[in-house]
């Protein structure tokens, strides 16, 4: 079933339904895009006032917060209404707690977070076209900058798990590359994850593996010595034990 309306957190901040799309000055400007994109991001879990003037204000909440918090979610359910989203819904409150409720929409990071899983468990399955899809998904998704101007604590908590969905899904990509014999397309993938994220083992291992396969072994020997380098200078520890095995494994193929 075609979703009820379809809503964009990641890069401009939109929501469309039946052919109608409502966007920044209309949800409300900065503070009710803020209001939006929290409840968009917590659809299933009612959250209290304080919880929402903290998300907005943070500690910086004006002397009125009260009238400015009811200004805010009366701008956003009126923006929804003229979208023709029927009462109840929008944003339904009850004992003091709100929660968006856009009956049967498409959210875009639950969408990003549900490709990534499936996509991952496809390549456990070796249904490769699946993982492909769905891991070009998320990556799509993840990798679009969300509420950029803003430093709130929340948000960025959200850019952090985004940033994970994008590593997970080019880590898919890598691997469905390489067992596809595309092998540069597989290094690419798991370069640019371990150059997003130094730390990452499993791009280190998966760019080990990639370089292996297109029959670099040396290069792939390099990857690891510059991970163990990494580990010992910033952390003054080695790499996992699994990562290892990947290095003894291609090393011992020579």
């Amino acid at each position: 079933m075609a979703p009820d309306a379809r809503i964009y957190l990641c890069g401009r901040v939109t929501v469309e339904r039946h052919g109608r799309v409502l966007a920044d000055a209309a949800l409300g400007g900065r503070q009710g895009r803020l209001l939006f994109g929290f409840l968009g991001t917590r659809r299933t879990v009612p959250v209290s006032r304080s919880q929402l003037i903290e998300a907005i204000w943070e500690m910086r909440t004006p002397p009125s917060v009260e009238p400015a918090m009811n200004a805010l979610v009366s701008k956003l359910r009126a923006a929804l209404r003229r979208l023709g989203v029927p009462r109840p819904h929008g944003v339904a409150s009850d004992g003091g707690a709100y929660q968006f409720g856009v009956p049967s929409a498409w959210i875009d990071v639950e969408d990003a977070r549900t490709a990534i899983d499936r996509a991952e468990g496809a390549l456990r399955g070796n249904v490769l076209s699946e993982a492909w899809a769905s891991a070009n998904v998320a990556a799509t998704i993840a990798c679009q900058p969300f509420f950029p101007d803003e430093e709130h604590a929340w948000v960025r908590h959200q850019r952090a798990q985004l940033q994970r969905v994008w590593r997970r899904a080019l880590l898919v990509l890598s691997t469905v590359s390489v067992r596809n014999g595309e092998h540069e397309l597989g290094i690419q993938h798991a370069a640019d994850v371990l150059s997003a994220e130094p730390f990452d083992e499993l791009a280190c291992q998966a760019l080990m593996r990639a370089h292996a396969a297109a029959g670099n072994r040396a290069e792939a020997l390099r990857v690891f010595a510059s991970c163990r380098k990494v580990f010992r200078d910033e952390l003054g520890t080695e790499p996992s034990e699994q990562t290892r095995t990947v290095f003894l494994s291609i090393l011992k193929a020579g």
